[in-house]
This record gives structure tokens, sequence and C-alpha cells, in this order.
């Protein structure tokens, strides 16, 4: 390929994914051809870059995640982890709420799998806050860390799909997040559930929660 046609195709991929971004954005059905004719090009070229509506909208959906984890970059996360976590879960829900149709198509294509590896950077800012909060006393460490990284994951995207479905005030989201998200992460009070195995007991198990060894 000549210099001029790998030009030609790294501006053909940016009008594409900007096409499929903005079509996307506001119907998460979109189809091929409709992000081709925003694109200004055929389907042959659109085909050629991608071969499947799976492909391209994973692509944008990597795109606006990595383009949200960068925004996250330089949020602050000294001082108490549980102040920390609230400015974390503020900050990742303003993104996801911004991108939330291209989310819901990429939950349309892909599979679990694959949508849990667009999503490891987050998953993995958040487990490094669980673990200091851990440290620090805040967190509970009864539950396995990865089991409270998936509660986030869950209850972040459990809110977008109840906005989306008029279920839940997109002025109250936020607010609905953090609240349920800090009642999962408190330390409890007490055992719940006497009898059940301890955590180093549990698969995976993480350390068994102070005062109960």
């Amino acid at each position: 390929m000549t210099e001029s046609r790998r030009a030609d195709a790294t501006r053909n991929v940016e009008r594409i994914l900007e096409a499929a971004t903005a079509c996307l954005l506001v119907t998460p059905s979109a189809t091929m051809t409709e992000i081709a004719r925003a694109a200004g090009l055929g389907r042959v070229t659109l085909y050629g870059h991608f071969a499947s509506r799976a492909e391209l909208v994973e692509a944008v959906a990597g795109r606006v995640l990595g383009a949200n984890e960068a925004a996250l970059a330089d949020l602050d996360q000294t001082g108490d982890a549980r102040a920390a976590l609230v400015r974390l879960l503020r900050a990742t829900w303003r993104q996801l709420d911004a991108a939330r149709a291209v989310l819901a198509a990429a939950t349309q294509e892909l599979s679990p799998e694959r949508l849990w590896d667009l999503h490891k950077e987050p998953a993995a800012r958040v487990e490094r806050l669980v673990e200091r909060g851990r440290r620090e006393g805040v967190f509970r460490s009864d539950l396995p860390v990865s089991w409270l990284v998936a509660v986030v994951h869950q209850v972040v995207h459990g809110a977008a799909e109840e906005v989306a479905a008029d279920r839940l005030d997109p002025d109250a989201a936020a607010d609905v997040v953090v609240r349920t998200v800090l009642a999962v992460f408190a330390p409890p009070a007490e055992d719940p559930l006497p009898g059940i195995p301890e955590q180093a007991e549990m698969r995976g198990g993480a350390r068994s929660a102070p005062g109960r060894e």
C-alpha cells in the first residue's frame, strides 16, 4: 500500500468511527448502511475496514471508554477512600451517561466476556481504591475485592438501563449509584449470615473480616 492510500485508509477509518459514534449516540440500533451514509462512504468501503457491525461497535465502544478513562486519569483519588469513591462514582456516571446509547449498542452486540475486557482499566481503578479502603478499614473485607468491583460495574450500568427505561430520574441517578455502592461497601456491624463459611474458605478467599479470626 502506498503512503497516499494508507493515509486515505486512516482518514476513512476516522470518518467511520466518528459517524458510527454519532449515529449510535442517537440510535443504538443504527445499521451499517446508515453509518456508511453518515460517513459519506459506500458500504463496500465500510466493510473493507470493519467486517461486521459487531466489530465496528466494539471499536466505537473501545474508543469511548478510552476517552472516558483519559478523562478520569486526573481525578483526585487522595484522602479518605470513601470520599474518593464518591468522586469516582460521580465522574464515572457523568462519562457513562453521556455515552449511554453507545454502551447499550455494545451490550447488544458483544459477549459479556468482551464487554468485561473493554472495562478492564476502569475496573482496575476501582480495584485499587477498594483495596486502599479495606486497608484503611472503611470498606468491608468480608467479601472478595473482585466481587465488590463487579458490584460497582453492575450498579452503574444497571442505573443506565433504568434511566433508559424511564424508571429512574436521570437527575437522581448519580445519587442512587453513590448511595447504593456506599451501602454495599460499608463494613457490616455484625455477621448477617452466621454459619456461612469464613472468607478464607470461600473460592478465591481474601482476608477474613477484622475481629472474626
